[in-house]
């Protein structure tokens, strides 16, 4: 039974990250395993709502939505900052994110893209990259030194790109730094032509972070003025009620 949820969910996230139908050979063949388990499967998912059968192939359902909302309900986020995020996008013409630290994790809990897959790269769920991300080192830098040292023990700090900070001492350095100027930068340190800015939401709940990424020319030219924007943007977002009552524990 495990091992059959594993491959559910297995079929569910290569559909999730396919830009159209997924045939079910041709997840057969990117999951190696049997087409008859496959179609055992998509059944599966498709009787509870997660996926949806077209003529092209599967792509997902109208449960997903829902567990998504779930989701944010839980994290008591409300939708007011979802709508900060998009206005943020359609205003500055960046991909915003909205990310907090909980349980020991960082997750990504909203976002505002123009484009799949975003410019930085990010989806909303758990992000084990906070080493090397600007809203991970504002929420990494809010946290005691023995909950950060526990998170960059179970993540790693592995080199996404040449520019990836892997040391705990450098890294040490800039999260002063984030405490000292309210702001973190990182520059092609998670994806290479992209830099990405983050400042802490005010009296949160948990530590919790609003971000832009954007591409490294446009970062130079006005990255700047995305952390300004960020700043109204974070203090708007501590505003709503489902932001200030983020639960969360940092530990240590």
């Amino acid at each position: 039974m495990p091992q059959s949820v594993d491959r559910a969910l297995d079929v569910l996230d290569a559909v999730a990250a396919s830009d159209g139908p997924v045939p079910a050979k041709a997840l057969a063949r990117r999951l190696g395993c049997g087409l008859s388990t496959v179609y055992e499967l998509l059944g599966t998912l498709t009787a509870r709502g997660h996926l949806v059968r077209t003529p092209a192939g599967y792509v997902l359902g109208y449960r997903v939505p829902s567990l998504h909302l779930a989701f944010q309900r839980q994290m008591r986020m409300s939708g007011e900052v979802q709508e900060l995020l998009h206005r943020t996008r359609r205003a500055a013409g960046v991909d915003t994110y909205f990310s907090t630290y909980r349980d020991g994790g960082i997750a990504v809990l909203a976002a505002a893209t123009a484009s799949h897959p975003a410019t930085g790269g990010f989806t909303v769920g758990q992000d084990t990259t906070g080493h090397a991300t600007a809203h991970g080192k504002v929420l990494l830098a809010a946290l005691p030194r023995a909950a950060r040292l526990r998170y960059l023990a179970a993540s790693g700090m592995r080199a996404i790109t040449p520019h990836t900070i892997t040391s705990p001492e450098r890294l040490d350095v800039q999260l002063r730094r984030v405490r000292h100027e309210g702001v973190a930068v990182e520059v092609e340190e998670c994806a290479p032509g992209v830099a990405c800015v983050a400042v802490p939401v005010p009296a949160a709940g948990a530590p919790t972070a609003v971000s832009a990424a954007l591409p490294l020319e446009e970062f130079h030219r006005r990255g700047h003025q995305v952390a300004e924007a960020l700043r109204q943007v974070a203090a708007e977002a501590a505003t709503f009620q489902g932001t200030a009552d983020i639960s969360g524990s940092t530990g240590g």
